[in-house]
């Protein structure tokens, strides 16, 4: 299944945010610039979309369906969409061989929103990731919503990572978050069963978003590693032992949560000899995190102090 945020055409248990967007935009309240804010996984960017295509096909054959909370695959703006060459929305994100959006993705926006608009039509642009903005993109960017283009529309998306708080200032914050009854709903819709039949009890982490749990599952299943033969301990000296931290980014940022949920297991349980590593792991932990610090020596910390302590 394609998770890609672009080609969702359902919308799961976002519902109500969705809606109250959808209001917003009828009473001509709808703030130009919005942020999104919560932990990847939680179908922020998706939400984006769907308001999105809500607006731009109104006045088209096919339009969304507010019904159903639904994109219907047929209307215009959709298919623009998908194709990469809808004239009213562009997209910025980091580029598959860097890890921050730069500089000259700023003015390439800049470029685009300088030139003139062909239809009458609301402008969107959608910055996935922003918490990845260098110092110098962001300057750029904040210049841009402080004197933004008319009719234009900025939606940020950040997952719950540090962003300068200039930026977000100039934006109106919207906390979006599911409670784990309702991930834990929403990853069986997409998997289409039951999660405790993919991994083990143990790893079911109160604490990751359907998306997370998703690509969890996909990234241990396509390196032929079965999750239901592991418990919590096993899984992180699997992980450590095979260096799988270092594939992928999204996963080593689910590793991280791992850390902390194995850590909460501990304590909840009275093991005492970990209480003196508790604050400081999770501290590191959350520092490194929050300021995009380099993990390596942390890992390794937690292996020798606390897996093979």
């Amino acid at each position: 299944m394609n998770l890609s945020p672009l080609n969702q055409t359902n919308i799961f248990s976002l519902d109500d945010y969705l809606l109250e967007f959808i209001e917003l935009y009828k009473k001509k309240k709808l703030p130009t610039k919005i942020l999104l804010s919560g932990d990847k996984g939680f179908g922020k960017s998706t939400l984006a979309f769907h308001l999105v295509n809500y607006i731009l096909s109104i006045n088209e054959e096919y339009p969304y369906s507010v019904e159903e909370s639904k994109i219907n695959p047929d209307n215009r703006s959709y298919k623009l969409t998908i194709n990469g060459s809808n004239p009213n929305l562009y997209l910025v994100d980091t580029l598959n061989d860097k890890k921050s959006i730069d500089i000259n993705q700023i003015r390439e926006l800049i470029t685009n929103l300088n030139k003139s608009s062909f239809n009458n039509k609301e402008r969107f642009i959608i910055f996935d990731n922003i918490e990845t903005l260098n110092i110098s993109s962001s300057n750029a960017l904040l210049k841009i919503l402080e004197e933004p283009p008319t009719n234009t529309y900025f939606i940020l998306i950040n997952n719950d990572r540090f962003i300068m708080p200039t930026l977000k200032s100039r934006c109106i914050n919207f906390k979006i978050f599911l409670d784990h009854k309702t991930s834990i709903s929403v990853i069986n819709k997409i998997l289409g069963n039951d999660i405790s039949n993919f991994i083990n009890k143990d790893l079911i982490n109160y604490y990751l978003t359907p998306g997370q749990m998703y690509y969890f599952i996909e990234f241990f299943r396509m390196h032929n590693h079965d999750l239901k033969d592991h418990d919590l301990e096993s899984f992180l000296k699997l992980v450590f032992k095979n260096n799988l931290y270092k594939k992928n980014s999204l996963i080593k940022n689910i590793i991280f949560e791992y850390y902390q949920f194995y850590f909460r297991k501990k304590v909840n349980l009275a093991k005492s000899d970990i209480f003196e590593y508790y604050e400081y792991f999770l501290k590191r932990i959350n520092d490194t995190k929050k300021f995009n610090l380099d993990e390596e020596s942390l890992f390794m910390e937690f292996e020798y102090k606390i897996l093979n302590g």
